[in-house]
């Protein structure tokens, strides 16, 4: 399908992009070990955000990959995991904060201008604001790119799965209602090293789809996520 919109998102950055219903986002890693901390709100409506432990708990999964569906907190179905070159990308992390950044060293824009490390919360709230809302919409993202899993010890420790993405890894995403979509390719809050790596995102027309789509079809809830955001959002 055309690209509609391309931008890289340079490593440690973040960017806001409306994503029109129907529509297709696809991001692409740019380097190996790149995270994309990932906020979907519905455009228009506040009340609409993605809902982390519901999509989760809904489909039955401990992690994100296609053909699920991002749900919001009413069940709204904001935009479903149409392809991906990962099988797994984390729920769980969420974002990082100043605390995270704080382990590498001092860092201002004075001193290290555009190397100048910042959080993934300081440069989504900042997102936030350009589109009049502000850190009382942060919600539980998903870390494109990355995976946090249970480990072998017997506490089921989470552990960081160093060099889970290479360079080339993609995931695309298509808007089920109009989307703001956040993101920031600060690195994986325990991600232990300061390497991030940018993301190309693109936006693509889309193509319509039935109820043999693969996310219609993968649960029950995720087809009722879907016909309610055609309901709500008719």
């Amino acid at each position: 399908m055309p690209v509609l919109l391309s931008h890289e998102i340079p490593a440690g950055a973040a960017w806001s992009v409306q994503v029109r219903r129907g529509r297709v986002l696809r991001l692409t890693a740019k380097a190996a070990g790149a995270n994309c901390s990932t906020f979907v709100h519905a455009a228009g409506d506040p009340v609409d955000r993605m809902n982390i432990p519901d999509t989760l708990k809904a489909q039955m999964s401990a992690r994100v990959h296609a053909p699920m569906v991002l749900m919001s907190d009413r069940g709204v179905g904001l935009a479903s995991v149409v392809g991906s070159s990962l099988d797994w990308h984390d729920a769980l992390g969420g974002h990082s904060v100043d605390a995270h950044v704080g382990r590498f060293g001092p860092t201002s824009y004075g001193t290290d201008r555009n190397e100048w490390r910042r959080s993934a919360r300081a440069g989504v709230v900042s997102e936030l604001t350009k589109h009049g809302r502000g850190a009382e919409h942060l919600h539980a993202c998903v870390n494109f790119f990355s995976k946090l899993a249970t480990s072998d010890d017997e506490a089921g420790t989470l552990a960081f799965a160093d060099g889970h993405a290479a360079a080339g890894d993609w995931v695309s995403l298509r808007a089920e209602v109009d989307l703001l979509v956040i993101m920031s390719t600060a690195p994986h809050p325990a991600d232990p090293r300061w390497a991030p790596g940018a993301v190309l995102a693109e936006v693509h027309a889309g193509e319509p789809y039935g109820d043999d789509d693969p996310s219609m079809t993968f649960r029950d809830e995720s087809a009722r996520a879907l016909i309610a955001a055609k309901a709500v959002f008719a």
